[in-house]
């Protein structure tokens, strides 16, 4: 893989993206890109985003006819809140915000965090939630659901030829939604995706194995078989997609074979000429087709198939032109030169306002940060077990930017709390980002001058809620919440904050544990189902060292 530097991949490449177009510009602080023409008053403004890693998605897709604006993530790795909501107030036009959000936790959390704040602004908005991967369907309802894969740059095709011809916001997210609920996808690899500065693939495959119904995160599918034909492997995946959209002989598709990054255009047009096949012998009927790597995870060597069940509107809002530079037959923009270097973000030290916090506060946080830093690697080894493979990263990424220094002198616990909440807000992304972006707000909220078994309670209890609402995990869920729960009634029994924070780090420590043997039912990590138990989750095990911390800060500083 091409690279300068792992932490500066997507910088770079986004770099180089913005010279090589006319008419797409890179906001970095938070870090967005948008048009830089601004459309019509009046009219809806489309946003979308994701993690990078899957481009053209989403990026490649901003122009007149398709999206105003996107929002990425580190590689495979959600926006965050602050992003979506700094982008959606650039782009509006009065006419409303639509998001495009794809069915993954992190994205469902950040944008509709975001939302929550634009309503304080007085934008109006609504979201399409694409959820068309049938590989993570289940019957009885439980779980996510159904991942956003490539049916997410059909939604986006559609929507944003309504929003061109002056749709309202009602009637494009109607139209979005409509075409999201016709579509599913699934997905095959032939060999792993491999990290930028990673040593190692996504996950091991054989030779002679196949992995059916991946992500389009670098994770593993939901199984593994014998290599096939791929005349077999398009019946496979077909076959699923059909079962799933209930399709009926005389019913008519779009027809979309993607590849994911490392298939060559001879192989995906060898799959779409199966799958042509394969639907004619069934009566459905092909009214468009597309064929190219359009949704990628990273160099990933497989594909996926997607079925959009159509009607005469949809055509003609597909067949409407677009200048998005990475639609098929775009013209060639002006070259406009190449901008300056720069990192994925501004980083955030918190500012000094005070000293007259106490030292208990500046050691807690100061001793779990360091920790967490640390054991990067093994948080990420962990996850690339259980799931993806970002939450390590995700940590590093907003924990790295705290000045600790700052935090050790004494700072304001406010302050402190504030400073780690809004560098996981605005830098980490993903589910971890907005959970525990979450978390620390309520106790930046609760902790002020005071800081005492009262305040302390008060802030996990809300920060409690406020993850189990947001994110819906309950205990038994292999989640954070495993920890979380059992730290938050210790604290509420106790009559002492050492005390109390002796029991939660306790508690913590073993619902951390637990988590081993459970089988996930949220996040990403419930995609791979029975693979990751024997794997603590480790955003449970990230939770307990926070709680370890507080009882051994508040032993040698508030103990003596």
């Amino acid at each position: 893989m091409f690279v300068n530097s792992a932490d500066t991949f997507v910088a770079d490449a986004l770099r180089g993206l913005v010279a090589s177009t006319g008419d797409i510009a890179w906001q970095p602080d938070p870090g967005f890109l948008s048009r830089r023409d601004r459309i019509p008053q009046g009219r809806v403004a489309l946003l979308s985003g994701g993690g990078s890693g899957h481009e053209p998605m989403h990026a490649g897709f901003i122009g007149e006819g398709m999206l105003t604006a996107v929002c990425p993530g580190l590689v495979f790795t959600s926006p965050n809140a602050l992003q979506v909501h700094e982008a959606s107030k650039a782009i509006s036009a009065g006419g409303g915000v639509l998001h495009i959000v794809k069915n993954y936790t992190g994205d469902v959390m950040n944008f509709h965090i975001a939302r929550e704040l634009l309503r304080e602004d007085g934008i109006e908005t609504d979201f399409v939630l694409v959820d068309d991967d049938v590989a993570t369907e289940r019957s009885d309802g439980d779980g996510p659901g159904r991942r956003g894969t490539a049916a997410t740059v059909v939604v986006e095709k559609i929507c944003g030829a309504a929003a061109q011809r002056g749709d309202s916001l009602d009637a494009v997210a109607a139209l979005g939604r409509r075409v999201a609920s016709n579509s599913r996808s699934m997905a095959v690899a032939l060999g792993p995706c491999t990290l930028p500065g990673s040593a190692s693939p996504s996950f091991d495959l054989p030779e002679d194995e196949i992995e059916l119904g991946i992500g389009i995160h670098g994770e593993r599918g939901t199984s593994r078989v014998p290599t096939m034909s791929a005349r077999d492997i398009v019946a496979e995946l077909a076959g699923a997609v059909v079962a799933s959209l209930a399709l009926e002989r005389g019913d008519t598709v779009l027809a979309f074979v993607n590849g994911l990054g490392g298939t060559h255009p001879l192989e995906l047009h060898l799959l779409f000429g199966e799958l042509a096949e394969y639907l004619s012998d069934k009566g459905i009927a092909i009214a468009r087709t597309l064929v190219g790597s359009f949704v990628t995870a990273l160099d990933m060597a497989g594909a996926s198939i997607t079925l959009v069940r159509v009607d005469e509107e949809v055509l003609r809002l597909w067949d409407a032109p677009t200048s998005a530079p990475g639609w098929p037959n775009t013209p060639q923009s002006e070259y406009r030169g190449v901008g300056e270097r720069g990192s994925f973000g501004p980083s955030f030290t918190p500012s000094v306002t005070s000293s007259d916090t106490s030292v208990f506060v500046g050691k807690w946080i100061s001793s779990w940060v360091r920790r967490v830093l640390d054991e990067e690697p093994a948080l990420t080894d962990l996850d690339r077990k259980a799931g993806d493979g970002d939450f390590g990263t995700n940590m590093v990424a907003a924990l790295h930017r705290l000045d600790l220094d700052s935090i050790r002198e004494e700072l304001p616990a406010a302050t402190v709390f504030e400073a780690v909440s809004e560098a996981y807000l605005g830098h980490a992304g993903g589910t971890s980002g907005a959970l525990f972006g979450l978390w620390f707000r309520q106790f930046y909220r609760e902790l002020g001058e005071t800081v005492d078994l009262d305040t302390i309670v008060r802030a996990a209890r809300n920060g409690l809620d406020s993850i189990t609402e947001l994110g819906g995990a309950q205990v038994g869920d292999k989640t954070m919440v495993d920890a979380l729960a059992p730290a938050v009634a210790a604290l509420e029994e106790a009559t002492s904050l050492v005390a109390g924070l002796h029991a939660a780090a306790a508690a913590a420590k073993e619902g951390a544990a637990s988590t081993s043997e459970l089988t996930a039912n949220r996040g990403r990590a419930s995609y791979v189902g029975d693979a990751a138990r024997g794997v603590t989750d480790p955003g449970a095990l990230v939770m307990a060292w926070y709680f370890e911390a507080a009882s051994d800060a508040a032993e040698s500083v508030l103990a003596q």
